[in-house]
């Protein structure tokens, strides 16, 4: 039961990483995987998927403990 919560505990941070570095960095990694002519609609929509998927990973967090 132990290594269910360290797996679980893993996988949290690594989505919470992953959302704060698609938050903070939308603009360049819009640029870099999207053609959009319109970039600041991408970064918006970049920042809010960030942003969910950064609450994913704290409720995994949570319900793991």
């Amino acid at each position: 039961m132990e290594i269910v919560k360290i797996i679980g505990m893993i996988i949290g941070f690594l989505l919470m990483a992953i959302a704060v570095i698609a938050i903070f960095d939308a603009r360049k990694l819009t640029k870099k995987l999207f053609g959009f002519s319109d970039q600041n609609e991408g970064s918006k929509w970049m920042k809010i998927g960030g942003f969910l998927l950064f609450i994913v990973g704290i409720l995994i967090l949570y319900f793991v403990f």
